[in-house]
């Protein structure tokens, strides 16, 4: 558990952003042989001989789907109609959909209940509640369209990056969009971006760190000179997909451009290596108490603070959904390691298997990330909602320090399960008090 809290505390104590020395190159792939594999089956499993890939399957049906939208829209027949979900099925989700904006809205079950279509269903129904298709005079097939592209450019063989991740920081930002101080301020356009983005925060991610693409010389490095390469990477890819699309080529190039730049800023904030800076501005910002949201800059500022909790809110979860996330990026961190060995890279910080555990690299990154951050948001946002995510990180952190070896000893291993099912009841009932109607 030392090793990985030693990692943290000296990733965070300083800004850690790489630059390239050089100046800006084409785009072009490096030598190293590694650049070869396809980021797409880093985590995929290999399929039987003669079986159609899953991938074009997902890409039939999304086809499908948009035809028959297209279809009832048009007000045209449909004498076959594609049923995606049986009745079972969907009226849960949609059962579902009426608590979404409940902190502890198991967006894994959701995920299941809508056959792989958490994203798009969850993001549609969002976009229709707070009236921003009407509003916006969106042209429902285009939104839907949009939709189905922007999940399918989500890697789902990453365990933990992927389209189901998306959906969840989505539905958490819905929440924080509901706080008393956003919901009073925001207007309807700043409830767009921060839907847009929370949904395309992480699109076409390939599984692995920014550190990882520069050391192996990927192009990408190379094209954003190494700095916040992901997150440059992301938000060009959701322009893309806002351009093939059409969504808003209705609405006036200034406008269009305002959507695709504020975006971009939006998604910019979520570079975990600029996190000391954010947290910085927001601190000094809540300290002089002159935070203006009648301000455009001061509500676009908290709107990136907003999507940054949202991204790394998973600690601050019931303890049911958060050990689950923290599986599951663990494992996307542990298969980069062994990536990293079977080419004989230097492993990356907390990729390392046989250094790490689960529990060691989530209670160093709910000390050095989430607990700062989560801090400073309940300064902004003194609410049940924020007390009920610290109630649950201190609860979270609590259950794995117990299951850390070197944390409880060895004679106390036999007490760690039994210590977490007496504080999962807590847990449950802190969910349970965060409840909204």
């Amino acid at each position: 558990m030392l090793g990985a809290c030693v990692i943290f505390k000296q990733l965070f104590s300083r800004d850690v952003r790489v630059r390239s020395q050089v100046g800006f190159e084409p785009e072009r792939r490096g030598s190293h042989p590694y650049l070869g594999v396809d980021f797409r089956t880093l985590h995929s499993r290999a399929e039987s001989a003669g079986s159609i890939p899953a991938r074009r399957i997902r890409r039939l049906f999304s086809f499908q789907r948009h035809l028959l939208s297209s279809r009832l829209l048009r007000g045209a027949p449909h004498l076959n109609p594609l049923h995606i979900l049986d009745d079972d099925y969907c009226g849960q989700a949609k059962c579902m959909l009426e608590k979404v904006g409940s902190w502890n809205f198991d967006i894994f079950l959701f995920d299941r209940l809508t056959n792989g279509n958490s994203l798009i269903f969850l993001t549609f129904h969002l976009l229709n509640q707070y009236g921003l298709i009407e509003l916006f005079q969106l042209d429902m097939v285009k939104v839907r369209r949009f939709l189905v592209l922007v999940q399918e450019d989500y890697h789902n063989q990453n365990p933990y990056h992927n389209a189901v991740h998306a959906a969840d920081v989505t539905q958490a930002m819905h929440c924080y969009l509901r706080e008393p101080k956003l919901a009073q301020s925001l207007t309807s356009f700043d409830i767009l971006l921060g839907l847009l983005a929370a949904a395309t925060h992480d699109l076409d991610h390939p599984g692995v760190n920014q550190p990882f693409l520069i050391k192996t010389n990927h192009y990408l490095a190379a094209l954003y000179r190494n700095t916040s390469v992901l997150e440059n990477h992301h938000w060009r890819s959701a322009v893309g997909l806002l351009r093939e699309t059409d969504l808003f080529s209705h609405l006036p190039a200034e406008d269009s451009m305002s959507i695709e730049r504020q975006l971009g800023s939006l998604i910019l904030a979520t570079d975990i290596s600029r996190q000391n800076d954010y947290l910085s501005r927001f601190r000094t910002h809540l300290d002089e108490n002159d935070l203006c949201l009648g301000h455009s800059t001061h509500r676009h500022f908290v709107l990136q603070m907003a999507l940054k909790c949202a991204d790394i809110c998973n600690p601050c979860r019931p303890w049911e959904l958060s050990k689950q996330w923290s599986e599951k990026v663990t494992e996307e961190f542990f298969h980069q390691g062994d990536i990293e060995k079977k080419h004989k890279l230097e492993i990356s910080p907390l990729c390392d298997s046989e250094a790490n555990t689960i529990a060691s690299v989530q209670i160093g990154f709910m000390t050095y990330v989430v607990e700062p951050l989560f801090a400073e948001w309940a300064r902004f946002s003194d609410t049940r909602l924020s007390q009920t995510m610290l109630g649950h990180l201190g609860l979270n952190k609590a259950s794995w320090s117990a299951m850390e070896p070197e944390a409880s000893g060895s004679s106390e291993e036999g007490e760690s399960e039994p210590a977490r099912a007496t504080e999962e009841p807590s847990s449950r009932a802190l969910s349970q008090g965060s409840q909204e109607s």
